[in-house]
């Protein structure tokens, strides 16, 4: 049966976390595995490639190369506590790294493979990294900015030696050295509060900061991992009223049995969503994650998810929204069928997933998808569980148990229902214990630290309702929201009716300046692919085939919304602007209407 409220609110109060003192997050996701009897048989990462067989790596291969490299690195000076990026794709060569240099009790840095050298100079900088991995890709750039950082000793080359000897003498070449370095390494004893990753957010105001998160963090995940996963696999508890001890999971032997998830994520895993949510909760589980170095296409993702066997996933609404276009499937024939897709989870964060796209992940690929809502910061907070308790269509879900999610105003105090508020997390959950979820602070930045916090709340900058069961409801950024005519907009219910018709593939929503009303709404439109092509073939006047369209769109918005909500004007794109996360980046077009109206 699904959890009700008051049940809901009984998970919380059952629920104890167990954070023990000491903690290392690579021991949990790879040492203890490969001490087991099948380690040399259990697959940790599936390196899947378009068109060819995809290569195998287990557990004791994953462990044995952690070990080299983490040798390796000890022998070029790396102490616990440094900084080292890694600058490197979807591979299983990633994944040694993270477990090599948390291992060790040093702090691994994720650098985006899409970062420029600026980008790159700035993180370096401010970090003092002394060390980096890279590969061809990436490589170049390091050598271009590594003059400017005189903490980082040693550039590393991940992948086709060749290419370090070309850019630099002394760029060294990964595969010789862990040729020779032992296969043997003792594990760093690390406290739970130790550092382990240092992501920086994306800066979309001022510069990027760096948010140090400890070993203790993916613990605090746990929670929202399995019930935004529909408990991966495992079998339910047989209490639904309380999720167990889930982080007393130390010992393998503790952890629930029968599970054969196979997880795949196109998140990055050089950023929260891929790392924290794909990645090491995959491996925590001992769990095989498949690894893709390719540019995601719908219909690679889906061949992917078939060849694969995945189960589990994690897809940003814009991968969603790109699936709904080219692959909208029929009654007939929906598009889990056509593919043979066995998947039991799907988990949506970065935006508002709407319920078009909700709809269409029930009726299409025959999941329930499970939003999620968190930050780099306070990771896996709020979010749905289907298996658990019954999802509402365009809602942000409920607090994952062993938080303490709340609405607060301006002066900290909690939001009632339907009052727009703050997304907050307070430092201890409902029974007075501390949340290990929460980061220890900014990099080299106290004041944005304490900014980040009012009291023992610490603030996401996500503004929602919460409705009489318990539900968020998702209303925008606190500087994506803005007035018209006297309205409060928020962006995500208006791009979420437009991507409901035909004609659009994706949209933004932004004020656009004017002079009588402070605002009017204005929304960028990116064309589905069969419009783009009917644009392309129209005969007659571009400007008549767009004005037809626009006055198709505004009649879509205003039977369906309210008469202020409809944008008074729609510009096409071939693409919005996009984090490197996924994410839309308003603040670019919002910036973009400022120029123009100067």
């Amino acid at each position: 049966m699904p959890v009700t409220p008051i049940a809901h609110a009984r998970l919380h109060a059952n629920f104890v976390w167990q954070v023990p003192e000491h903690f290392n997050m690579a021991q949990a996701c790879c040492a203890r595995w490969a001490a087991l009897a099948d380690a040399s048989k259990n697959i940790a990462i599936h390196a899947y490639q378009t068109g060819a067989e995809g290569i195998f790596y287990t557990y004791s291969e994953l462990q044995e190369q952690a070990n080299r490299l983490s040798n390796v690195m000890r022998a070029q000076g790396v102490l616990p506590g440094q900084r080292v990026a890694i600058v490197l794709p979807q591979c299983f060569e990633t994944a040694v790294a993270y477990m090599a240099v948390l291992q060790m009790g040093a702090v691994a840095m994720p650098l985006s493979q899409l970062f420029g050298p600026q980008a790159l100079a700035f993180r370096l900088q401010d970090s003092a990294a002394v060390l980096a991995l890279g590969d061809a890709q990436t490589l170049p750039d390091l050598v271009a900015v590594r003059a400017t950082c005189p903490a980082l000793r040693q550039v590393i080359c991940v992948t086709k030696p060749d290419v370090a000897a070309e850019l630099a003498s002394d760029v060294l070449d990964l595969a010789r050295l862990l040729n020779a370095a032992s296969a043997e390494f003792a594990l760093v004893s690390t406290r739970a509060d130790d550092p382990a990753i240092l992501i920086y957010t994306s800066g979309t105001t001022g510069n990027p900061k760096g948010a140090l998160i400890p070993h203790r963090a993916l613990i605090g995940n746990l929670t929202g991992f399995l019930c935004s996963q529909n408990w991966f696999g495992f079998a339910m508890p047989a209490d639904q009223q309380t999720t167990q001890n889930l982080c007393d999971l130390a010992d393998p032997s503790q952890l629930p049995s029968g599970s054969q998830a196979v997880f795949w994520s196109p998140a990055d895993w050089a950023w929260t969503g891929g790392l924290m949510d794909a990645l090491l909760p995959s491996l925590f589980f001992g769990r095989p994650i498949v690894a893709f170095n390719g540019r995601f296409t719908p219909q690679t993702a889906l061949e992917l998810l078939r060849d694969c066997a995945v189960t589990h996933t994690f897809l940003f609404p814009t991968a969603l929204k790109a699936m709904m276009k080219s692959f909208p499937g029929t009654p007939a024939l929906t598009v889990q069928t056509q593919f043979g897709l066995q998947l039991l989870a799907i988990m949506s964060a970065g935006e508002a997933v709407g319920d078009a796209v909700f709809d269409y992940c029930q009726r299409q690929l025959g999941i329930t998808v499970n939003e999620m809502f968190g930050q780099t910061e306070i990771n896996y907070i709020v979010g749905n569980c289907a298996a658990l308790w019954p999802s509402k269509p365009g809602s942000m879900g409920m607090g994952y148990p062993g938080h303490r999610v709340a609405l607060i105003d301006d002066d900290g105090n909690e939001c009632p229902v339907g009052v727009v508020g703050d997304v907050a997390l307070h430092r201890l959950d409902v029974n007075g214990k501390s949340d290990p979820i929460f980061y220890l602070g900014y990099w080299n930045n106290l004041a944005a630290t304490h900014a980040k916090c009012t009291g023992d709340w610490c603030r996401t900058g996500d503004l929602a309702t919460r409705d009489a069961d318990g539900y968020l409801w998702y209303q925008g950024r606190s500087d994506d929201v803005f007035k018209a005519a006297g309205y409060r907009i928020g962006p995500g219910e208006i791009e979420n009716c437009l991507v409901k018709h035909p004609a659009v593939a994706n949209a933004a929503v932004v004020p656009k300046p004017d002079r009588e009303r402070g605002a009017v709404v204005k929304a960028y439109v990116v064309l589905a692919p069969d419009f783009v092509t009917a644009r392309a073939s129209w005969t007659g006047d571009r400007a008549e085939f767009d004005a037809q369209l626009i006055v198709q769109l505004q009649a879509h918005v205003k039977d369906m919304l309210a008469p202020y909500e409809y944008p008074k004007e729609i510009e096409f794109l071939d693409a919005l602007p996009m984090t490197t996360t996924g994410k839309v980046q308003r603040r670019v077009l919002r910036l973009q209407e400022l120029a123009r109206v100067a």
